[in-house]
């Protein structure tokens, strides 16, 4: 397009010489341009140097490796093999070496322990070699280029794009033997002999944990047999270590799922309908034209034995693709079925939804609430659960005893990384991008309906993890979920611009049209109290606007994230539309508000990590923000009011969710009139409240979230007491095992007190007087804080409520009542309980 613009000629060759010499055709059409520039993207596409006679004309190459190491094309495969922590490229001067001249530039990445030679390419190699290609033409255009000299000490040329040099050694660590496969994936293969005959082993990954349950598969030359597992093929190393391969290659070139190896010859061949023979002949059609050279396709014709190379493969799934959109094939899908027969079959059995791929997943089960609980432990990036990328884990905790649940993954800055690459293919190039807005709803009303299937499950998940009382988990954390996700749905197809006559523009009357469209690569952080809720009140809209995912769930709570991801992709959600990844928010967090990839960050969380990552937000990329932050919600109970009901929606206002509520009242101002009322009645049903299990269902008040946060309000009641409020009841940890606060009343609270200013997020009731009237001095004090989330009112006076209301400096107001959310309503704050609306 470019070169069109400039008025430049372009020629698309399919290639540029037959059995080594040059086509004629093609040599007089690059001289015809006069070039005086040479750039060569590929070190293995190379048009002959002859063409270029004059002294003066240059040649520069794109190389994928750090010079001088292994020269030749398959110097990034040999990164690999080597266990390398750097990979990269090399753009050079041209000469008679090809790849011996002088360097121009260098770029360099880090190499992931389970990064394969398209991770790297797709990833960095590509676009970042694109870019510094055009940098490199740029120092030549204004003769600032350099030629450094290439050390020749410790270059080599040792090939390793010969089948008979791939075979597996055993006698090695884990570690090795990934490599080794990894870096010969997927040129030339790294083999074995499996009951005598030669099998190629491709997508290697390491593997942590216990050994998985498997059947033994004896291999030559291993001291210990592989495992035919659910997941794949595991494989021993010399040091006890695993690896896992999930594809392997027999002699005639067919591949199947290692998993299915004792099973590849049990699957029936499928009767196609009038409609699917139809299709068989198109993809005959596009085959026959790629294999120009076969006189006619048969069921037995071999797409690469038939002369056709990984080029063409592309060419191939994008024609399909182009003639069948709902047809979504991958690479791997042709080297999976190479026969014209098993490629129909395959192409039919994804179309009617029969051969999607088995999600692969680690689970931690327990048996808990009487059921068995299978909960995911690791990432969730590109559509997979995987370990982290450094390999490290962290315990996340059941607060109702302190003991560990699970080992998580904790995320690295290179799993960011990861993640946002992911989701912005999936944006850009995905199918999410050019999916049908209904079609997106469908699939969201398909996981609320998971969601609702799996309801007690994911709410048991809540309690253990969270602490949060089971039957409020089903009914809130988890119920509302479910509706979230409902509504959104219905939203995918409704979203619409305005048209705007410009009756001005004379003589034309010209008309204006909005279009409204997602931004990209979004990002959201979460907090503990609600885990599944907070996510399903952000993600719905971010993923019914057509946006792609990364989520960072709360480090303590981060399992009803990843069962979400689970079911996501049991739901249909195409890959890298949806990332989880569970860690440290000072870590994951930061780095998400620092990418320059990601276009808009949700937060709940501190207000002081709030204005950290608004600050971070702007100065990486002046991405969008929501911030919706701390609370010192108050709530005003009048005389006139209907004192139990005030009574008991005020126990409510502050111990709903053990306290750990964003919108919890944060000090109650009660007129003096029925002040001492009050209080005596709400000690009298704190009483009456049973604190214990989560999962029992009579229990009224589950522990607080974690150790850190159950000591922060220990604290809190501490300061209180010192600063000379009068603590009523409570204020002390529960004499059990867990981290349990018994529900707590202060009364006496004067305006300059710790308790008044500072949201405590747990059961601790705050309670002021005001004198009996005084409607504007009770609204000043209520609105003498610098947040401004939530209040309340109580009264049986209608102009009374409504002048309090208005003139409450709060994103929500609740007239007698309290909590009340909805789907459908807006939700957030503002002052520094921060800007823009969930839900």
């Amino acid at each position: 397009m470019a070169a069109e613009k400039d008025g430049t000629p372009v020629f698309k060759f399919p290639r540029w010489r037959v059995k080594g010499k040059p086509i004629q055709e093609v040599v007089e059409a690059y001289k015809s341009v006069g070039a005086d520039l040479n750039v060569l993207p590929f070190c293995t596409q190379f048009i002959p140097m002859d063409v270029i006679d004059s002294p003066k004309h240059g040649s520069i190459i794109y190389h994928p490796s750090i010079l001088p190491r292994h020269r030749g094309a398959s110097a990034i495969n040999w990164t690999l093999i080597e266990g390398d922590k750097k990979a990269g490229f090399t753009i050079f001067w041209a000469d008679d070496g090809l790849d011996t001249g002088p360097i121009l530039l260098q770029r360099e990445c880090d190499v992931g322990r389970n990064d394969t030679v398209d991770d790297l390419y797709n990833h960095f190699l590509f676009p970042e070699g694109i870019k510094a290609m055009v940098e490199a033409v740029q120092l030549i255009a204004d003769g600032k280029a350099p030629q450094i000299p290439q050390p020749e000490e410790g270059a080599t040329y040792e090939g390793i794009q010969k089948k008979e040099n791939a075979e597996i050694s055993w006698d090695k660590p884990a570690e090795a033997l990934h490599n080794w496969i990894r870096g010969h994936d997927k040129v030339p293969g790294a083999w074995t002999v499996i009951d005598g005959q030669m099998v190629t082993f491709y997508g290697s990954s390491l593997l942590d944990g216990p050994v998985p349950p498997g059947q033994p598969l004896a291999i030559k030359g291993t001291a210990k047999p592989g495992l035919i597992t659910k997941n794949g093929l595991v494989l021993f190393g010399n040091d006890g270590k695993m690896l896992l391969v999930r594809n392997l290659q027999f002699e005639d070139g067919k591949m199947i799922p290692a998993s299915k190896y004792f099973s590849s010859d049990e699957m029936s061949v499928l009767e196609l309908t009038e409609e699917e023979k139809k299709m068989a002949e198109d993809i005959k059609t596009i085959w026959k034209g790629i294999l120009s050279n076969v006189a006619a396709i048969e069921d037995s014709t071999d797409f690469f034995k038939s002369g056709a190379s990984s080029m063409h493969v592309v060419r191939m799934i994008e024609e399909i693709k182009q003639k069948y959109g709902g047809l979504q094939l991958q690479n791997e899908d042709v080297y999976m079925a190479t026969k014209f027969a098993d490629f129909i079959q395959m192409a039919v059995r994804k179309l009617r939804g029969e051969d999607e791929e088995e999600l692969v997943i680690d689970y931690v089960s327990k048996n808990v609430n009487n059921m068995t609980v299978k909960m995911p432990y690791q990432c969730f990036i590109n559509g997979q659960f995987m370990n982290a990328e450094e390999g490290k884990t962290y315990d996340t905790i059941n607060p109702t005893d302190g003991s560990i649940i699970a080992k998580v993954s904790y995320a690295s800055v290179a799993d960011v990384d990861k993640a946002v690459a992911a989701a912005k293919d999936a944006f850009e190039n995905g199918e999410w991008a050019r999916m049908n807005a209904r079609e997106r709803g469908r699939l969201m009303y398909r996981l609320a309906d998971l969601m609702e299937e799996h309801q007690e499950e994911l709410a048991t998940i809540e309690a253990i993890d969270s602490g949060a009382v089971y039957t409020l988990a089903l009914k809130t954390h988890v119920g509302m979920s479910v509706q979230t996700f409902r509504y959104f749905a219905g939203w995918c197809d409704k979203i619409q611009g305005s048209t705007i006559p410009i009756s001005q523009a004379r003589p034309n009357h010209n008309l204006t049209f909005t279009k409204k469209e997602p931004i990209g690569v979004c990002a959201i952080v979460i907090p503990w109290n609600y885990p599944l809720m907070m996510l399903a009140w952000k993600s719905a809209a971010c993923l019914a606007a057509g946006n792609t995912l990364v989520l960072k769930p709360a480090q303590v709570t981060p399992l009803t994230a990843l069962k979400f991801a689970e079911l996501s992709a049991k739901a249909g959600f195409p890959k890298g539309v949806l990332n989880i990844l569970p860690g440290s928010g000072g870590l994951v967090g930061q780095h998400m508000s620092e990418h320059p990839d990601i276009r808009k960050l949700g937060f709940t969380g501190s207000t002081l990590i709030g204005k950290q990552i608004m600050k971070s937000c702007a100065v990486s990329n002046l991405k969008k923000v929501s911030l919706e932050l701390g609370g010192k919600s108050p709530l005003i109970i009048f005389e006139d009011c209907e004192l139990d009901k005030a009574v008991r929606m005020g126990m409510g206002a502050v111990y709903f969710n053990k306290g750990e509520n964003c919108i919890a009242a944060g000090r109650l101002f009660v007129e003096e009139s029925i002040h001492d009322e009050f209080v005596r009645r709400v000690v009298e049903e704190i009483k009456k409240m049973k604190i214990g299990d989560p999962l029992d269902r009579a229990t009224d008040h589950g522990p607080q979230n974690h150790k850190a946060h159950l000591e922060k309000l220990l604290e809190y009641c501490e300061i209180g007491v010192k600063e000379g409020a009068t603590l009523v009841y409570g204020g002390r940890q529960v004499c059990r095992p867990g981290f349990f606060m018994e529900p707590t009343v202060f009364t006496d609270v004067e305006d300059h007190m710790y308790l008044a200013k500072e949201e405590s997020f747990g059961p601790v009731m705050v309670i002021s007087k005001f004198k009996n009237g005084d409607v504007d001095g009770v609204l000043k004090r209520a609105n003498s804080t610098e947040y401004g989330l939530a209040s309340g009112v109580f009264t049986r006076d209608l102009s009374k409520a409504l002048y309090v209301s208005e003139n409450l400096d709060a994103g929500t107001v609740f007239i007698n009542t309290y909590n009340k959310t909805d789907v459908a309503a807006p939700f957030g704050g503002f002052k520094q309980s921060g800007f823009g609306k969930d839900l």
